[in-house]
């Protein structure tokens, strides 16, 4: 079989993943070549421009991706393009044979991960759930956390040897696809709920005439600080939302857990009413914030309230 390494999708998430295989010698070598094909070429281009040191080839189609290489990545952005590059005349599905392993990191709909495992599975291929908690600066680093269904076997060969260099974690759910990303879903409509919390709590001490920097170093003190607070919130005073996950993405991931809910009949309604929020945010045309970070939210949320404060916010003054 093949040494060489697939990676389909060199996006926002997948260049820092694929960087990371390159710089930790899982692949990029001579032997051992890293094969790449991003839907905008330019990317790869680009990517093998910065990467120039190492043993790239780019492809013309995903389905020449997986087909040079015994196993491939695949880090597309959201169902619809995951959908059209796996179920293309020369997509991902049309590359895969006997022997052939696709590791998918990116967060879809359950119904969307098994049908792709059926389909790989039935050509003889091994299928491996596998998407990541983590945006566009711990996959530059690797520090993202796999949380993983399907194939063990897989799992196994590339836990300590791929999915290590990109991740400070991987965890393995079950051989059942879907169960990783059940488990992506609650962590994603949990931290869109925190985020839109923090951004209600930040914007209410703005209105009642409270430092919301001072504010941020209180919370940050608390049994209630979170990274995701300490990193988001001077940003999100300061109108930085410069995109490492999103906002359109992240309502995508609430949209899923809650679909997921109700179909569980798990009482859901906090997370329920932060995801219209963000589905708000989403649509709001003024604002235009889909494609900037979900801590944009709080624009929305200045936007909604009627304080002193935020009037002047929204004012520019």
């Amino acid at each position: 079989m093949t040494n060489a390494v697939g990676f389909i999708g060199i996006g926002i998430m997948g260049e820092g993943m694929a960087g990371r295989l390159l710089t930790q010698n899982i692949s990029g070598t001579e032997k051992k070549p890293l094969i790449i094909w991003n839907r905008t070429n330019a990317k790869c281009i680009d990517f093998k421009e910065k990467y120039s040191d190492y043993n790239i080839e780019i492809k013309d189609t995903a389905a020449e991706v997986v087909k040079a290489c015994g196993i491939t990545y695949c880090m597309l952005s959201t169902p619809e393009a995951s959908k059209s590059v796996f179920e293309a005349e020369n997509g991902v599905l049309a590359g895969v044979s006997e022997g052939k392993s696709i590791v998918d990191c990116a967060t879809l709909a359950e119904a969307d991960m098994t049908r792709m495992n059926s389909a790989v599975t039935a050509k003889g291929g091994r299928f491996l759930e596998a998407p990541v908690s983590g945006s566009k600066a711990p996959a530059a680093n690797g520090s993202l956390i796999f949380l993983c269904a399907g194939s063990k076997p897989l799992f196994d060969e590339v836990v300590d040897n791929g999915l290590n260099t990109m991740g400070k974690a991987s965890h393995f759910f079950s051989e059942e696809v879907g169960f990783g990303t059940r488990a992506k879903l609650v962590v994603n409509s949990l931290m869109g709920t925190m985020v839109a919390a923090f951004g209600e709590g930040i914007a209410l001490a703005e209105n009642v005439g409270l430092d919301p920097t001072k504010m941020i170093e209180v919370i940050g003190q608390g049994a209630i600080q979170s990274p995701v607070y300490a990193l988001k919130g001077p940003k999100m005073i300061a109108k930085d939302h410069a995109p490492n996950f999103p906002l359109k993405h992240a309502h995508k991931d609430m949209k899923l857990a809650c679909d997921m809910a109700k179909a569980a009949g798990s009482e859901y309604s906090v997370m329920d009413k932060a995801e219209q929020l963000f589905a708000k945010a989403r649509a709001d045309a003024e604002l235009n914030v889909a494609d900037e970070d979900f801590s944009a939210v709080f624009e929305t949320i200045h936007k909604e309230s009627k304080g002193n404060f935020s009037k002047k916010r929204k004012s520019g003054e």
